[in-house]
């Protein structure tokens, strides 16, 4: 390094890396389970807390802490030691497991630019160390989750193709991300080896293990069966050179710059090895593929078929690679050329039976393939795809037209037509490929039907039957794997051609959309998904695929019709895909999906599916935004909560049905006992109508009467829900409960958009919501228990006393539920004005910023249209805000308001943590919190400001602990529970004694610390210090453990009061 020149930037192989890690961890989280994932959760929380806090190097240390504890419950959460027979191999998983989360800590490390700046040397010993382990790595943990799924049989073949994966994307030179661009210009545009981000050695390493590494695994898992026959041994043979010629054909690309950089020495070492490679492999291929599975399409007895077969593969493998590497060149190389193509061609043919008396028309067809390769003749290769189709057909007809059977839902022969036809346009493509720009729609219509083909043969071949999914491997007329590389073959020729710009956006619009849903098979078994994938594709991609404007690399921007036309394609597509979403859900959740859920995850997929739309040609039309929004929000609401959808709104076809009339369902779940859910509808119209007021969708800002309207409806929506849904049975409340929701939805939504008389009416509205609180807590209890008692006759005296004793747990569990719903609408209401308070005091910031500009605002405004001006004067006169000089006059009110609601909440939230959980020590933590919502008014907290918004939550946490110990301690004693002191023969005050003295112990540094949080001024710093050592008998001795835990927060509040105070002091003296 040391002629290179460092220069920080953003790490540019992100994507590179994301290939083999993204996978990894997903892997590696599989393997994991809940653990793990709960473990990452929390700790990236804090990490992501950190970092937006600006503390860099804490989020740094954070994402390494997260991954190691990840990696700690890794080892003692998964089943790796009971997986594997033997330790050795179960303890080389770990170590692959624990290198390859080392790796992804790694790649998080270069995302963080501080250690680029601060620490060069390190960033780039991290990048070199990421390239140089991440294939190794990867290729391992790729083979081992391949071999989880499909087995064991060809592991090492599975190693070896992920191995040449690797080494393509990792081990091939690549420049460094953190070295001067400019470097790459140096020596005639040729890049130094130092500015590589691997050297010689890792070079050298990753050659060996793509060479030997696959052969190795091999043996080691196949050596007792290694030579038991030619095709045990061939396999060996495969191991070794295919990657060994993968390897030469990389050194066209720099791979082998750590050998020699003599371009003439390379081309030799191409030339020899690879014709020894090619040799060899294609020996291993007669026998391992071609003799063992095609033996019974060779016609041509043997020796001469060993020869004719040779002749083919070998003369074919030579003529594609000299041709690969540019040997056809001058007249000689492609004379050579020729008579190669053509002796293969008519080898070929006399093998798989072609008439000795035609042998001509493939030696011909193979001519004509040479001369389009070495000339580029079109009229060449048209007479090729013609001799080629007329030779398939051939073929197909001699061998398989005569059979009388059924494949895959069809007659072999209409099967023989869909191959020749695909072939033909396989054939067709490269020649039109070369056509002059304006017939370029050729070559589109020939991809496309090609595509087209391709999808209907694998889609019947795939679909047909479900065997494939209950383990009879052997069964399968179409493996998965074959998908997958069709697939991504089709990709890649189209983003090729793409390139090359043989074909246009349309063009690969639809073939991306058509190679892309095959994928959709291998996830569901249907024979529509496929179909149904590719409309989606094509309805939600136009957004992303196509409106390029050719002369810039970004999207153009659609127009507004064009908006709606895509918007109501893919409304159109997804009803059109109805049955196969509900094919999905019924797959999802094991049993038909209800009418709702259909519906809903209809409306959600149009609502997903119009992101693009919205994302990258309207971003700037909020109303788009909104409406988007909402679209989405209902159909999250419908599946969620599943309301009754009226028949009119189903749609229920013969799938449909006959699935929902299966008998199973009623014998293996039973009857189930149906509960009301038209309240859910109300809830739904609650939650819509307030997204649609917050999104201003309906324009409640300016106008009152609609205002007035809206929160009216809102909180009879709220309180008809709130009543049927969970006070069914006391029908005396439902009044009371709607009375009560529609003040809170008035008083919340005229205290955040005020209008000229509200804030003179709402301090009546909240004491109204206070008021009901008593009566219907009241209220509810004694006209249940009246009506149970006067309704009893002269019943059995059992029945009336279960009859009492449910109605009293009724009404328990009645009132219970009232004072959750009162605590929640006191937290809404603190909420609402703690936020209209913040506002206010931004305003009052604003305003006196403003002041400074007036003057030049005043210019300014001059330059204004009047017509402008008027519009802005008009809109500023219609906008509900409060002001300063309102808020002194009639906002007053405001800070009581918020206080009397958040001590109300949260009084009622301790009388729910009694009911509900007898008390818990933990509970208070949770709910002290609450107190953050206090405000400072000129009633009840005088003295109180920001300063001392914190005051409250300590002195009530120190506060009920202290209450509750002595509560603990008076209940101990009054029922004879006190513990040791009865196992000694003790008195109960004893026991009193001991734990009072050590609660008061705990006093001090509790005192000390509320004290320095109400006034933050700095004390002495020993003050603290010395208070921990009284918190350490409590802590140890007590018996109660809301002592133990006062001892512990002593402990903390004394060395956080010490922290800082001594962090105070430092600033004081950086400031001096």
């Amino acid at each position: 390094m040391k002629n290179s020149r460092f220069t920080p930037s953003s790490f540019v192989h992100n994507a590179r890396i994301a290939v083999a890690l993204v996978p990894s961890a997903a892997f590696l989280l599989d393997l994991g389970g809940a653990p793990v994932v709960g473990t990452l959760v929390v700790g990236l929380m804090v990490a992501y807390i950190l970092d937006s806090l600006n503390f860099k190097s804490g989020s740094f240390f954070a994402v390494w802490f997260t991954l190691i504890a990840a990696q700690i419950t890794f080892f003692f959460s998964s089943s790796l030691y009971y997986t594997f027979n033997y330790v050795s191999i179960a303890l080389l998983a770990a170590l692959t497991c624990g290198l390859a989360n080392f790796l992804i800590g790694v790649w998080v490390s270069l995302q963080f630019k501080w250690i680029q700046i601060e620490y060069p040397t390190i960033v780039l010993a991290l990048e070199r160390l990421l390239f140089a382990c991440v294939p190794l790595i990867a290729s391992t943990l790729f083979t081992w989750a391949t071999v989880s799924a499909v087995g064991m049989l060809n592991a090492a073949y599975y190693l070896m193709a992920f191995n040449c994966i690797f080494y393509w994307l990792y081990s091939v030179p690549r420049v460094s991300s953190f070295k001067l661009k400019q470097e790459v210009n140096y020596h005639g545009g040729e890049v130094p080896e130092d500015s590589f981000i691997l050297g010689q050695l890792e070079s050298c390493l990753h050659t060996l293990s793509l060479l030997f590494v696959p052969l190795t695994f091999h043996i080691a898992s196949h050596y007792l069966v290694m030579f038991s026959s030619g095709a045990a041994i061939s396999d060996s043979f495969l191991l070794f050179f295919i990657p060994f010629l993968f390897q030469l054909y990389a050194s066209t690309r720099g791979a082998l710059w750590w050998v020699t950089k003599n371009e003439y020495q390379l081309q030799s070492i191409r030339v020899v090895n690879g014709a020894v490679a090619l040799v060899v492999i294609v020996v291993c291929l007669e026998i391992r593929v071609v003799f063992h599975s095609f033996g019974r399409y060779i016609h041509v007895p043997p020796p001469l078929n060993y020869l004719l077969v040779t002749i083919t593969m070998l003369g074919g493998a030579s003529a594609a690679g000299s041709y690969a590497l540019g040997m056809v060149s001058d007249a000689f190389s492609s004379l050579a050329f020729t008579a190669m193509a053509v002796t293969v061609s008519a080898a070929g043919a006399i093998v798989v039976g072609f008439p000795i008396l035609f042998l001509p028309l493939p030696s011909v067809a193979g001519y004509c393939l040479a001369r389009f390769f070495t000339k580029k003749s079109l009229s060449s290769y048209s007479a090729f795809v013609v001799l080629g189709s007329l030779m398939v057909a051939w073929f197909m007809m001699h061998n398989y037209w005569d059979l009388n059977i059924w494949i895959a839902g069809m007659s072999l022969k209409s099967f023989c037509k869909l191959i020749v036809g695909s072939v033909l346009l396989a054939m067709a493509v490269p020649g039109l490929a070369v056509l002059p720009p304006q017939f370029r729609f050729l070559t589109e219509a020939g991809l496309i039907g090609h595509a087209l083909l391709l999808c209907y043969i694998e889609n019947n071949f795939f679909n047909y039957s479900n065997v494939y999914y209950y383990g009879m491997d052997d069964d399968v007329m179409y493996p998965s794997y074959m998908v997958v590389m069709t697939t991504f073959a089709g990709l890649a020729i189209v983003r090729r051609l793409s390139a090359d710009r043989r074909i246009g956006s349309k063009a690969v619009w639809v073939l991306i959309c058509l190679y892309s849903a095959k994928l959709s098979m291998l996830v569901m078994a249907s024979k529509a998904v496929l179909w149904v994938s590719a409309v989606l594709l094509l309805a939600v991609s136009p957004p992303l695929l196509l409106y390029k404007d050719k002369s810039k690399s970004s999207a153009s921007k659609m127009k507004p019709f064009q908006g709606y036309a895509h918007a109501g394609v893919v409304a159109l597509s997804v009803w059109f895909c109805r049955e196969t979403i509900f094919e999905a859900l019924q797959w999802w959740f094991g049993r038909p999906p209800s009418d709702a859920l259909l519906l809903g995850s209809c409306t959600l997929l149009t609502g997903l599916a119009c992101i693009p739309i919205v994302a990258l040609h309207f971003s700037h039309v909020m109303a788009a935004k909104r409406y988007l929004a909402l679209v989405i929000a209902t159909g999250l609401l419908f599946i969620l909560m599943q309301p009754p959808i009226p028949l009119a709104w189903t749609y229920h076809s013969d799938l449909i049905r006959s699935a929902r009339q299966s008998a199973d369902d009623i014998s293996i779940y039973g009857f189930m006992a149906s509960k009301p859910t038209w309240p859910s509808w109300l809830l739904i119209a609650a939650i819509l109508l307030t997204l649609a007021g917050a999104t201003s969708i309906i324009p409640i800002t300016y106008i009152v009467e609609l205002r007035t309207f809206y929160a009216i409806a809102v909180g009879i929506a709220l309180g008809i829900y709130v009543s049927a849904e969970y006070f069914l049975q006391a029908a005396i409340l439902h009044a009371l409960i709607i009375v009560t929701m529609v003040c809170t939805s008035v008083f919340v939504v005229f205290t955040h958009l005020p209008s000229t008389s509200s804030t003179k009416v709402l301090p009546w509205v909240f004491a109204l919501i206070v008021a009901l609180f008593p009566v219907t807590y009241l209220l509810e209890g004694q006209v249940r228990i009246s009506k149970t008692w006067l309704g009893e006759g002269g019943g059995e005296d059992m029945a009336e006393e279960d009859n009492k004793i449910a109605t009293l747990l009724a009404v328990e569990g009645a009132r219970t539920s009232l004072l959750g719903l009162y605590a929640a609408i006191f937290m809404l209401i603190a909420l609402e004005i703690k936020f209209e308070l913040a506002s206010l005091i931004r305003e009052k910031f604003v305003e006196r910023g403003g002041l400074r500009h007036s003057q030049s605002g005043e210019n300014s405004s001059a330059t204004v249209p009047p017509r402008l001006r008027f519009m802005k004067q008009r809109r500023a006169s219609t906008m509900p805000t409060f002001t300063i000089k309102r808020m002194a006059a009639e906002g007053a009110w405001m800070p009581a308001v918020g206080n009397v609601a958040t001590v109300m909440c949260f009084a009622i939230c301790l009388i729910l943590n009694v009911h509900l959980t007898g008390g818990s020590n933990r509970a208070i933590f949770f709910l002290a919190p609450v107190l953050l919502l206090l405000n400072q008014d000129s009633d009840f907290f005088a003295g109180f400001g920001d300063k001392q918004r914190y005051f409250p939550v300590t002195v009530v946490i120190s506060a009920y602990l202290v209450l509750t110990a002595v509560y603990s301690i008076w209940e101990d004693v009054w029922h004879g529970n006190t513990g040791w002191g009865v196992d000694i023969g003790g008195p109960d005050w004893i026991f009193a004694v001991k734990n009072l003295a050590l609660l008061v112990l705990t006093f001090p540094s509790h005192i000390l610390f509320n004290r320095f949080v109400w006034s933050y001024t700095k004390q002495a710093d020993s003050r603290p210090l010395l208070t921990i050592p009284l918190n350490l008998p409590p802590v140890l001795m007590t018996d109660i453990m809301k002592i133990k835990i006062l001892g512990l927060l002593g402990v903390i509040y004394s060395l956080g009061q010490y922290l800082i105070s001594r962090q105070q002091y430092l600033s004081g003296l950086k400031y001096i």
